[in-house]
């Protein structure tokens, strides 16, 4: 393809002034170390997070009288009564105690500048996306500064460089703090400090060590502080580490401070900026025609207020999808923890949620970009946590449910955590975050086709969470077989009798999860014969489950009947599973359920549906399956307009990362889709994004797509086959297909009719195609 995706230098976020507060500061991070840099001018700091600093140690806290009351709770909920199986549910279901502990800041790193006067000129703030630098600019007394700031991947440091256009300049003062949850600063030497501490009895151990570097000037520890005098540059190194990794945290910190400026800054900036650029540059996007770049040269506030005000800016989306790839990156990489509630960003020691790791929607969102976006690396945090999830999800499954399998419920934290959390009934006694993480190893497969990881990682994770729900599965009244008890996260219902609950049988969720884990447990297996006993008994119970239902106002039903909705206008859309992630609600291949999803959602939006911003995420996603590009547009349009924050970090309200990834995640849904077998070009295109081209989505299959488009139709596309098979294009239009040589011929052409069932052809492993709408007889 010839057409030019990448605009270099429009892929950052910049402002005219420092951050006031939190949600205006600049993040970087290399998956476990990340920073906000503020970029204040007498005064600086920055906000430090390592991903392991918890608080509090692992704790066995499943309920020892669940298993003896489980029978009791389905019986009432089998006659009716939420409000007494929710009463017995609270006393012998909730762990014990409820709640662990959160994630916390790993503290502050404070700067005062020395010595600088006169008015400040040119000030600029800023986030180079494909470089992964934060920097400030500006001018003071006609000396120009300048601070530089990664978290770099290969050398496990961030580094901060400081410089002026004169000699000895550059006096600053320097020191750590974590409020009063530190131990204390020792000075290790006269040009490096470390803080340590515990985080609570059990907990773990960490240390942050700071080292300075003074370009012709000096650098003395004064009390717990670090002094530098008269320097012509500053180069800080910053590495932190916890026990949960390390069983010196300090030495480590130490070691890695050392080996950083033993290479000197150029060294770690060149190795940093080489590792972010080869995951970055995988993917190019460009929304609009290059006459509207000048719009990509204004503050991103400003353009923001723009597009709050109603005004186009389609490089504003494109910014935000690119931004939401980074900071996937910057919170998750391979050896890490996985994204949390903030990614890693959390200024916090008691955040909103505990910043943990939600299984009812937010972890799960947080990688729905992953394998689409091209960072299928990034996903692997997930897998890890699905391993310790597998180990102490048995545990739980066995005392609690007396079943085979593991079982994790609606939240985790750093220690793998499978009971129920908190007292709150309408999020706690949720069985399925386990089997839904699970189908993320599923994705992972689908995307990438590893025989071994699916063999070695994936199967079997999903085969323990499989054999729970079948031990967990009862019968209704209706003879289908259904979880009991659960929820329809974080929903109420009421039923005819006045009783309103929140716990129920079978809410709709778990059965479209189940049907996808069965299904997939089914693939996954075909052709084990060691594997038949376990096959027989999930195509038994896949002929047990309740099917998609439809309510008498046309919606599909979020619960196992037709029951009063509380709440018209919830958060939570869960009974959309099938439709997204999920794929087996579509327009093509059920369009009476699709047309069912497409009433739910109409609901919900006129019932003030869709307030915080990992639910307009998940909305636009559902439009975009819907193919109604102008609905994706509009909620994609909102939640800009309602639900991001200055520095463009999403907003429940408080701030979480979900939305930026969710966000992410809808914007390539909109332009490709692989699910159910097929592929689309430009599904969900809205009338505002009439050109552009985007380089490096993935596809289900083992396929790279690069997409072209003017006046809102496909002018060409590049499909690259990792493998060989059947690969199935969707389209409104008739497509000519050619086979790319290796010197760049193209071969002959392979005409596909339109249709909206997909027409197919046959993709050899290692080739590449060009797709392009196909000429009529008279053209």
């Amino acid at each position: 393809m010839t057409d030019d995706v990448t605009k270099d230098g429009l892929d950052r976020l910049w402002y005219r002034q420092p951050a006031g507060q939190w949600v205006e500061a600049l993040p970087i991070g290399n998956g476990r170390l990340g920073a906000m840099q503020f970029g204040g001018v007498d005064s600086d700091r920055l906000q430090l997070n390592e991903d392991s600093v918890w608080y509090g140690g692992p704790a066995a806290r499943e309920n020892p009288d669940a298993a003896a009351y489980l029978p009791v709770i389905r019986q009432y909920l089998l006659e009716g009564k939420p409000e007494e199986a929710e009463r017995i549910a609270s006393l012998a279901l909730a762990s014990v105690p409820k709640h662990f502990g959160p994630y916390q800041t790993l503290g502050e790193l404070k700067m005062f500048f020395h010595g600088e006067e006169g008015e400040v000129s040119g000030y600029s703030r800023e986030l180079s996306l494909p470089d992964g630098l934060a920097r400030v600019e500006y001018t003071r007394n006609g000396i120009a500064y300048s601070r530089e700031l990664l978290s770099s991947v290969p050398d496990q440091v961030i580094a901060l460089r400081l410089t002026a256009s004169a000699a000895k300049r550059l006096s600053l003062s320097l020191y750590l703090n974590r409020r009063s949850f530190e131990d204390g600063t020792t000075v290790i030497a006269s040009d490096t400090i470390a803080m340590q501490g515990q985080c609570g009895a059990g907990g773990v151990r960490y240390c942050v060590a700071l080292k300075a570097l003074a370009d012709n000037g000096e650098v003395t520890a004064i009390g717990d502080c670090l002094s530098i005098d008269a320097a012509d540059a500053v180069t800080l190194y910053v590495a932190a580490a916890t026990t949960f990794r390390e069983s010196n945290p300090l030495q480590t910190c130490l070691r890695q401070v050392e080996a950083a400026a033993a290479k000197g800054y150029q060294q770690v900036r060149s190795d940093h900026v080489r590792d972010h650029r080869a995951l970055y540059e995988r993917v190019a996007l460009r929304l609009g025609a290059t006459s509207e770049d000048s719009l990509c040269r204004l503050p991103t506030d400003e353009r923001l207020k723009r597009v709050r005000q109603g005004q186009a800016d389609p490089g504003l989306f494109a910014l935000f999808f690119q931004y939401g790839r980074y900071l996937l990156m910057g919170s998750s990489r391979p050896g890490t923890l996985p994204a949390n509630l903030q990614g890693i960003w959390n200024p916090h020691m008691t955040p909103p949620w505990e910043s943990d790791f939600h299984l009812n929607i937010n972890l799960q969102m947080n990688y729905w970009p992953a394998e689409a976006a091209n960072l299928a690396e990034c996903h692997e945090p997930v897998f890890d946590l699905l391993d310790r999830l597998r180990t102490n999800g048995r545990h739980t499954a066995a005392v609690m449910y007396g079943a085979d399998g593991f079982v994790a419920h609606h939240a985790t934290n750093l220690w793998a955590d499978t009971a129920p959390v908190s007292d709150v009934v309408s999020a706690t006694f949720w069985p399925m975050g386990g089997a839904w993480l699970a189908l993320h190893a599923w994705e992972h497969y689908q995307y990438g086709g590893d025989e071994t990881f699916l063999r070695e990682r994936a199967y079997p994770v999903m085969k323990d969470a499989a054999l729970f729900l079948l031990n967990y599965l009862v019968e209704n009244a209706q003879g289908e077989w259904v979880t009991s008890p659960s929820i329809s996260p974080e929903n109420r219902y009421r039923l005819p009798n006045g009783q309103q609950g929140t716990l129920c049988m079978g809410p709709s969720m778990d059965t479209q999860i189940m049907r996808a884990l069965f299904q997939a447990c089914l693939d996954a297996s075909a052709g084990r014969t060691e594997e038949d006993a376990f096959r027989e008994r999930l195509q038994a119970a896949m002929t047990r489950l309740p099917p998609h239902r439809i309510g008498r106002d046309g919606q599909l039903l979020e619960w196992a009947e037709d029951v009063d909705e509380v709440d018209l206008g919830h958060r939570h859309i869960s009974h959309l599973f099938a439709l997204f992630p999920g794929g087996d609600i579509t327009p093509f291949t059920a369009p009476e359920a699709a047309q069912a999803a497409r009433r739910t959602l109409e609901r919900r939006l006129a019932h003030g549906g869709g307030h915080t911003g990992w639910s307009r995420a998940w909305i636009i996603l559902f439009w975009a399956r819907l193919e109604d590009a102008e609905q994706a547009y509009a909620n994609l349009e909102a939640l800009l307009q309602k639900s991001v924050h200055p520095n463009l970090f999403g907003d429940h309200p408080p701030f979480q990362i979900d939305a930026n990834f969710g966000g992410t995640a809808a914007i390539a849904e909109m332009l490709l889709q692989s699910h159910a077998g097929t592929l689309a070009l430009l599904p969900a295109l809205p009338g505002d994004w009439p050109s552009g081209a985007v380089r490096g989505l993935r596809a289900r299959g083992g396929y790279e797509v690069d997409i072209a488009w003017e006046a809102g139709r496909l002018t060409e596309a590049r499909i690259t086959a990792a493998r060989s098979g059947m690969c199935t294009l969707r389209s409104a239009y008739e497509l000519e297909i050619r086979e790319v040589g290796q010197e760049g011929q193209e071969g002959r052409a392979i005409r596909l009719r339109a249709s909206v069932e997909g027409q197919t052809w046959n993709a050899e492993g290692g080739r590449s195609y060009l797709i392009r709408p196909a000429q009529s007889d008279g053209e």
